[in-house]
């Protein structure tokens, strides 16, 4: 019997008797597992299966694909060795997943900032350009985060917005040759950070003027910065080449906090997209259980049609 002819059967087999579990303690109503791919294409990450499909990735991804999924994205893809990545790229084109994004190594220098036009900075962030393209050819990837870094307080907004898109405008040259595409993501965690809204994010794209420099709208972060979801879609749509996802509070799964992801994720379909959405959150329950969950709640959201 094939591997995955097992695994699935296994699965589901477990899955009756742990939803049933569930059901009970809990009060869910948790189908068995199901094998149809979801209708939008959302992307795991290392650790989000790690129960149910083991400690290694490459067999997550294969639990994943069983469980519907089709893609996955790996923020720390560069720190593995080659032959891993390698290893991951073969998995995913077996079974026809997409490598969704990996973040541009910054060479442990987290206080890199391009706000700032020190030199040293643009060259780690160049080296780091030169780096994903290698790393891409291996798993077959086509979106690369970058985070532009810290606010420069000594400068003034103008000069600071001026001397990213400079930065970004070179590492775009490395990157377009290959049809990689660095997608930058403003972000809510600390208020240090240059890059905080999807109207700024979208006044630089439309200044580098690159097909290789598009937004990464993460849905978790623009919820605290901004709010007004699909609104912000809407107006920031054609430089919009990824998304990530996370409610909020807790930054968990869909319908484990205030945002509406069914109906976001109903819009988000409705306007064409085909990439890849990042399931950059944790699990709101711990362990089998948890992961069980967590597919019931993407099912749900994912029901719109």
């Amino acid at each position: 019997m094939e591997r995955r002819t097992f695994m699935q059967k296994s699965a589901i087999a477990g899955a009756s008797l742990l939803t049933a579990g569930i059901s009970k303690a809990s009060g869910l109503k948790i189908d068995p597992i199901a094998e149809k791919p979801f209708n939008l294409n959302y992307g795991i990450h290392d650790g989000m299966f790690r129960n149910n499909g083991g400690a290694n990735f490459v067999d997550q991804i294969k639990y994943a694909y069983d469980m519907g999924f089709r893609a996955i994205e790996d923020n720390g893809m560069t720190g593995r060795p080659a032959a891993e990545q390698q290893k991951i790229g073969e998995t995913l084109a077996k079974l026809g997943m997409t490598m969704g994004v990996f973040v541009v190594d910054k060479g442990g220098n987290d206080e890199n900032t391009l706000a700032a036009n020190k030199p040293e900075h643009l060259e780690i962030f160049l080296k780091g350009c030169r780096q994903a393209v290698e790393v891409s050819k291996r798993v077959n990837a086509k979106w690369i985060t970058v985070v532009p870094g810290d606010f420069e307080r000594d400068l003034p907004i103008g000069i600071q917005t001026a001397n990213v898109i400079a930065a970004l405008r070179k590492g775009a040259a490395i990157l377009e040759p290959h049809g990689i595409i660095m997608v930058l993501e403003p972000l809510s965690d600390s208020p240090n950070l240059f890059l905080r809204t999807s109207d700024q994010t979208y006044e630089i794209c439309k200044a580098v003027n690159s097909p290789s420099c598009k937004i990464l709208f993460d849905m978790y972060h623009m919820q605290k910065n901004e709010g007004n979801m699909i609104h912000n879609i809407d107006l920031t749509w054609d430089e919009i080449a990824y998304f990530q996802i996370g409610d909020n509070p807790g930054r968990n799964e869909p319908t484990t906090g205030e945002m509406n992801y069914k109906n976001i994720f109903k819009h988000i379909y409705n306007k064409g997209y085909k990439g890849v959405l990042g399931m950059e959150h944790g699990n709101s329950v711990k362990g089998k259980e948890g992961e069980a969950i967590l597919i019931k709640n993407y099912r749900d959201s994912d029901g719109f049609l």
